[in-house]
């Protein structure tokens, strides 16, 4: 039986068959749902996205991809779209079986022979360029149609960086365009886990000197060494929860990759707890700009 999860379900909500392809954007190495064959699937399992223009893309793709009479669960958070899986399952045409289980809505189908409002959906949540972002990006991606006040309130700080560098989480790309402004920097890699970031990173930022990679920063990240500079907006959200040991994780990340006397510039919120680490791996560290809600700083190992 040809089978696909997408996500991390909660164990005990929904059953995920033995052998099930990983199809999330944010586990390394996984396919993706968009490159699944129409009508290839028998059954599916996703913890669905909060975002409703994402969830209701995801929804319609995984229908796209199932036999007709193929078997979909989805399953979310009551106070993140899992009260509405229902109804937009049923703008598909399907029929939903409803439980509820630990605060979480699950619905389960069978796809329908016919289908409705599949293409509509898929458009709406795939690859496009937000007019007030103006690069290439993707319902899900973080700041998707928009730029991000971290972000804006960086750039001006990057783009008199020299040698070799890299971009930590650099989403579709827009930190990375302002510092290969820098006809001194010679190579930068961009560096995220969210498989469609890349991609939309890779049709915004054209630069020769520019490299990609899908990586997870707590984990398996490139063998990177010996750096110029780090450039950083780093997460600070997992999953939709808050986690501050995003950051952190980053930031020891960056200070492995920098050589002796290597140049970190980043941007966080406020509020967030970054200094101690940073005093931990770095020397000189200064708040070089800052803005309502927002800090920049730059530190040398």
């Amino acid at each position: 039986m040809a089978s696909a999860v997408y996500g991390a379900p909660p164990p005990g909500l929904a059953l995920v068959p033995e052998g099930a392809r990983q199809l999330s954007p944010f586990v390394v190495g996984a396919e993706a749902l968009e490159d699944v064959a129409d009508g290839s699937l028998d059954e599916i399992v996703i913890a669905a996205p909060a975002s409703a223009i994402e969830r209701r893309y995801v929804l319609a793709q995984a229908l796209r991809a199932l036999k007709s009479g193929g078997r979909l669960v989805a399953l979310a958070p009551k106070d993140k779209g899992g009260l509405r899986l229902r109804r937009e399952l049923a703008a598909f045409g399907c029929e939903a079986a409803d439980t509820a289980r630990r605060h979480w809505r699950i619905s389960a189908v069978r796809r329908p022979a016919a289908r409705t409002q599949l293409t509509e959906a898929i458009a709406a949540g795939g690859p496009q360029v937000p007019p007030r972002l103006g690069l290439w990006s993707q319902p899900g991606v973080f700041s998707w149609d928009r730029a991000d006040p971290g972000s804006t309130l960086l750039q001006p700080h990057i783009a008199d960086l020299v040698g070799v560098g890299a971009d930590l989480g650099c989403g579709v790309g827009v930190l990375a365009l302002a510092a290969l402004t820098s006809p001194a920097i010679t190579a930068l890699a961009l560096i995220d886990l969210d498989r469609r970031a890349i991609a939309a990173a890779r049709r915004n930022v054209s630069d020769a000197r520019a490299s990609f990679a899908q990586a997870d920063l707590r984990a398996d990240a490139p063998a990177l060494g010996g750096l110029d500079f780090v450039i950083m907006n780093p997460p600070f959200h997992d999953g939709g929860a808050e986690d501050k040991s995003l950051g952190q994780a980053f930031i020891r990340r960056a200070a492995a990759m920098l050589k002796p006397g290597g140049l970190l510039r980043m941007v966080a919120n406020v509020g967030l707890p970054y200094e101690a680490v940073l005093a931990e791996r770095f020397k000189d560290v200064r708040l070089i700009d800052q803005a309502p809600g927002y800090k920049a700083l730059e530190a040398h190992r």
